[in-house]
């Protein structure tokens, strides 16, 4: 989507879960942006460089922990999460997907019952769940998803 562009309806429940996550900026989301510079930087790296990391180790000892390192790159550039709504999160079973396919909702904020006492979060998403809907409440999902976008998943 080119900045400054408002993003669809599909871009937008494919880059954000119900309950506010940014699935594009996930770990494991087919289409983010981790998978591919981790295919970008196995792609660079090739398939015969454990070969020369390990006879450079000796110099470098960093390099002898390459197929460590390999095996969370090749896990990385999989990227084998859908998103939320297509029942492939992370999270597991949280209760909040099967909630807003239930009451037809795009999103906890905008139900009109949000928010709920128990939303079927683990308790350390609580917080975020509540910060991100109420952002989604006041300012609209597309402004979310742009704001998310520009911050780190993983601060």
């Amino acid at each position: 989507m080119p900045h400054g562009a408002s993003p669809t309806e599909r871009e937008l429940t494919r880059l954000v879960a119900p309950c506010g996550l940014h699935c594009g900026g996930c770990l494991a989301f087919t289409g983010g942006a981790i998978r591919s510079h981790a295919r970008a930087l196995a792609d660079l790296l090739g398939p015969n460089f454990a070969s020369y990391a390990k006879r450079l180790s000796a110099m470098n000892p960093a390099l002898g922990h390459y197929p460590q390192a390999a095996q969370f790159l090749d896990f990385l550039a999989q990227g084998s999460c859908q998103g939320c709504r297509e029942g492939g999160c992370l999270l597991g079973n949280c209760g909040v997907r099967a909630c807003a396919l239930e009451r037809n909702i795009g999103f906890c904020g905008l139900c009109p019952d949000f928010p709920c006492e128990n939303p079927g979060l683990p308790k350390g998403l609580l917080d975020r769940w509540r910060k991100n809907n109420e952002r989604i409440r006041r300012d609209g999902p597309a402004a979310f998803l742009e704001l998310v976008r520009s911050k780190l998943r993983y601060p």
